[in-house]
């Protein structure tokens, strides 16, 4: 199979794991006997500094007629730190998010058996946990109205959704629903908020389409407190966009480390694969930053592009990774730790 893969390295450590990533698809490549073109593109801080956009027009025409688009991360300090900026590397995942119609943000949760003891979590309450939180990604508080009033000394941010949003968020919750377990959760926080109301009919709405699976509706207060308990007793969870903002990064502590969770952002044509955590400015350029977040996305790419074996490979050598210790010096231990591309050509030769 021929592919085409946009690859946006972006900031901080992100060009180092992606490297990896690539390492590891162009073995698989060699072993399935594919070919990917990879098409490098600029996106965030990179952008910014190049041309003064962090997600320029070539960039889109890039991702928007590829295959696939593997993404590594986003984020400056020098940014960060400067609240009058007017431009922002965030500003352009938002952008992309947008102009490629990424709705649906795919984030797994699961454990690696070599490493439960890890998590900050106890063994008995996280041991089995396979869910997914399914995040609506283009629309809520960080695409609505926004704006100061009296001088400056009182601001607003609108949540807003329309129905046509929630439905197609929710057809593909209730479709991985019925691949997996048989259970969708619909979260929100409809004892308060007229936007929660809304998602909380249509996905009711929906219910008679898909009686096999068995549905719940929980405030999103209550369920970061079950995340934690009773992780095991979710499935698929949907949500709107601030919600599981909050709640995807609170799941990635399950596992241990968020270096090691992958995600998807699912659109109508295209969809981007990248890790889910941040650029990691501290580290970058020293070679440290943790590869197997972003060489997972990678296998999902792979998964979704009706490659499942090769996925499978993927994901058999980074259980291996983590079993024999080849690992970067976040999962050592003090033990042997191992650099960034050390673990990157340790999986391609092992693939």
């Amino acid at each position: 199979m021929k592919l085409n893969i946009a690859l946006l390295a972006g900031d901080g450590i992100g060009p180092e794991v992606i490297d990896q990533a690539v390492k590891v698809s162009d073995a698989i490549a060699k072993k399935y006997n594919h070919e990917i073109s990879w098409r490098p593109a600029l996106t965030g801080a990179a952008a910014i500094d190049e041309v003064g956009e962090p997600y320029p027009d070539n960039t889109h025409e890039i991702c928007a007629t590829s295959d696939a688009v593997l993404f590594g991360a986003i984020g400056h300090p020098r940014f960060d730190n400067d609240p009058s900026a007017k431009v922002r590397p965030e500003q352009g995942l938002l952008k992309m998010r947008q102009k490629l119609g990424l709705f649906a943000n795919v984030r797994p949760t699961f454990t690696f058996p070599s490493l439960i003891d890890k998590s900050p979590l106890k063994r008995e309450r996280i041991e089995g946990t396979d869910l997914i939180i399914l995040r609506e990604l283009t629309g809520g508080v960080y695409f609505g109205k926004r704006g100061r009033e009296d001088d400056g000394n009182t601001a607003y941010d609108t949540m807003t959704y329309t129905r046509a949003e929630i439905q197609r968020l929710a057809k593909k919750g209730f479709e991985m629903a019925m691949a997996r377990g048989k259970k969708l959760c619909c979260v929100d926080k409809a004892n308060v908020l007229e936007s929660s109301r809304l998602w909380r009919e249509t996905v009711q709405a929906m219910e008679k389409d898909y009686p096999e699976v068995e549905v719940s509706y929980e405030f999103v207060d209550a369920v970061a407190m079950r995340l934690v308990q009773w992780p095991k007793a979710y499935d698929v969870i949907i949500t709107e966009n601030l919600f599981g903002d909050i709640l995807t990064d609170e799941a990635s502590v399950i596992s241990g480390s968020m270096g090691l969770m992958p995600s998807a952002s699912v659109g109508s044509e295209v969809s981007l694969y990248e890790p889910i955590h941040g650029s990691y400015p501290q580290a970058a350029g020293k070679d440290i930053a943790n590869p197997l977040a972003t060489v997972l996305s990678a296998a999902m790419m792979f998964e979704d592009l009706g490659l499942q074996q090769e996925a499978d490979d993927i994901r058999r050598v980074v259980n291996k990774s983590l079993s024999e210790g080849v690992v970067t010096e976040d999962l050592s231990e003090g033990g042997k730790s191992y650099k960034t591309s050390e673990v990157g050509n340790w999986l391609a030769e092992n693939i």
